[in-house]
């Protein structure tokens, strides 16, 4: 389980551009991990948008951008181009990294009960420590939010 201001396990995933992510290759930088339901939706490509609009300002505080959701590489590759983001989108089709940070919860979609992931954000500090977790997020303001704390690292 994930505790605040204590290290997060390292974790693998593969990434878009042919990568492999790796958690513990990031320590030096502070690293946002966002996770996000299915690409190519609305509030996830906008909230996709939101980060890559702010990502030089992110860049400057030694802040790496990563999205993470359970969509194949090749969607993730697609969606990446379409909306020409910065920075990498993981595939965890398997939900391993799901697991670890606790974000699948049961949701309501048109009536039906579905399992997904919870729109969260989790900000890990240059020596892989938790440093604030974001869960239920709503997506207006929330990258503004981050970027905030970020600057007080």
């Amino acid at each position: 389980m994930l505790e605040m201001n204590n290290p997060v396990a390292d974790f693998q995933l593969p990434a878009t551009g042919g990568k492999v992510f790796s958690l513990s290759q990031m320590r030096g930088k502070h690293v946002v991990i966002y996770f996000y339901p299915k690409d190519d939706t609305p509030g996830c490509t906008t909230e996709g948008e939101n980060f890559r609009d702010n990502y030089s300002a992110f860049e400057r505080l030694n802040c790496v951008i990563i999205g993470i959701s359970r969509d194949r590489i090749k969607s993730h590759e697609n969606f990446k181009a379409k909306m020409e983001f910065s920075f990498d989108l993981l595939s965890d089709e398997d939900e391993i990294v799901c697991q670890q940070f606790d974000v699948i919860r049961m949701k309501n979609m048109y009536g039906k009960q579905v399992r997904g992931i919870e729109r969260s954000t989790f900000l890990i500090d240059a020596d892989g420590n938790l440093r604030r977790e974001w869960r239920g997020v709503k997506v207006p303001g929330h990258v503004d939010e981050v970027l905030e704390f970020v600057k007080t690292l």
